[in-house]
C-alpha cells in the first residue's frame, strides 16, 4: 500500500522506463487482496492511477462473485487491457465448481481474462484439464502460473500450444529464465518493482536464446531474491523486502497494508547492506513509515 499518488507515480514511471510489456496491478506484491474496494477502484494505489500511463491488467479475484464483476468494470473504465482471475479463496471449490464459476464470471467480464494459478494463497490449483477447457473460451486469453511447479508449467506449455493466441506467464521470478527458455511467453516478477531493467533484460536475453547473458542475469535475480526476500518473516518477506528496499532508495514508503507491518531498524540495516552489495542506486533518505 502506497499512500501517495506521487509515490505511486514514481514506482510506475521507474518500471515503464525499463520497457516492460505492461503492468500487473493489485497482485500479490501490490497487496491487492488487503486493500479496501474503495482503494482498489479509486485510491492512490488503485486501478486508475496505476493504469493511466500504461498498458496493463488488474487482478479482480474476490470471494464474492459480484465484487469481482464490480472491480472488473472499474478496471475496464480505468483503461486496463485485461483482468486477472485467481480461484476464489476461503471455500475451496472442486475443479468442476471452479470451472463453472470461471465460465459464469467470464461471461460477465468487460475485458479479456487471464487465469491466475496461485495455489499457495487460494488452496486450489487450476488443473491441467480445467486449463484445457479454458482454451475453448475465446475471452480467456492466458494464464499466469505462480505454483512454482515446473513440471506443471511444462505440461501447461504443451496444452496452450494448441491455441497460438493464448499467453503463458510465470510468477516466481527465480524461474523466469527457465520458463522463457522452455517456451513461456514472459513473467510477472515482483522484483521488477525494485530492478525493472534487470527483469526486462533477462526476458529479452532468454527470448533471444542468448544463454550466456541469460545465465548471468539469472544469477543476479537469484542473488537479489535470496537477500532482499530473506530479511522479513515468512509470508511477508517478499512484500516487506521490496517495499523497504524501495523506501531506502527514496522511491516510496515502507508501510505495508495490514496485517503486515514495517521492518525494524536492524532489518532495515540488513537491507541497506544488501542493496549496497547488489550495486543498486545510492540510498536517499526518506521519512520512515510515512
Amino acid at each position: 500500500m502506497i499512500r501517495s499518488t506521487r509515490k505511486v507515480s514514481r514506482v510506475i514511471e521507474r518500471i515503464l522506463e525499463a520497457g516492460p510489456a505492461g503492468l500487473f496491478v493489485l497482485g500479490t506484491t501490490g497487496e491487492g487482496p488487503s486493500l479496501s474496494y474503495h482503494l482498489r477502484r479509486t485510491g492512490r494505489s488503485g486501478l486508475p492511477n496505476c493504469l493511466r500511463a500504461s498498458d496493463g491488467a488488474g487482478e479482480i479475484t474476490d470471494t464474492s462473485f459480484v465484487e469481482s464483476i464490480n472491480v472488473a468494470d472499474d478496471a475496464a473504465e480505468a483503461g486496463a487491457d485485461a483482468v486477472v482471475l485467481a480461484a476464489p479463496y476461503y471455500f475451496a471449490p472442486s475443479q468442476e465448481d471452479l470451472w463453472q464459476y470461471v465460465h459464469r464470471l467470464v461471461a460477465e467480464m468487460p475485458l479479456p481474462v487471464f487465469l491466475y494459478n496461485m495455489p499457495s494463497h487460494t488452496k486450489v490449483s487450476f488443473s491441467l484439464e480445467t486449463v484445457r477447457r479454458a482454451l475453448d473460451v475465446p475471452e480467456i486469453v492466458g494464464i499466469k502460473d505462480s505454483s512454482g511447479d515446473m513440471i506443471y508449467f511444462d505440461r501447461l506449455r504443451d496444452i496452450v500450444a494448441e491455441r497460438p493466441d493464448f499467453t503463458l506467464l510465470i510468477g516466481p521470478e527465480e524461474l523466469l529464465a527457465e520458463a522463457v527458455l522452455l517456451g513461456g511467453h514472459g513473467g510477472v516478477s515482483g522484483g521488477a518493482n525494485l530492478c525493472p531493467r534487470l527483469y526486462v533484460d533477462l526476458y529479452n536475453a532468454a527470448a533471444a536464446g542468448d544463454l550466456k547473458t541469460t545465465s548471468s542475469l539469472h544469477r543476479r535475480v537469484i542473488e537479489l531474491a535470496s537477500t532482499i526476500y530473506s530479511v522479513g518473516p515468512p509470508g511477508a518477506a517478499v512484500v516487506q523486502g521490496i517495499k523497504t528496499a524501495l523506501s531506502i532508495l527514496g522511491i516510496c514508503s515502507d508501510l505495508p497494508a495490514e496485517p503486515f507491518h514495517p521492518l525494524g531498524a536492524e532489518q532495515r540495516r540488513q537491507l541497506e547492506k544488501a542493496l549496497d552489495a547488489l550495486g543498486l542506486v545510492e540510498p536517499a533518505p526518506v521519512p520512515h513509515t510515512v
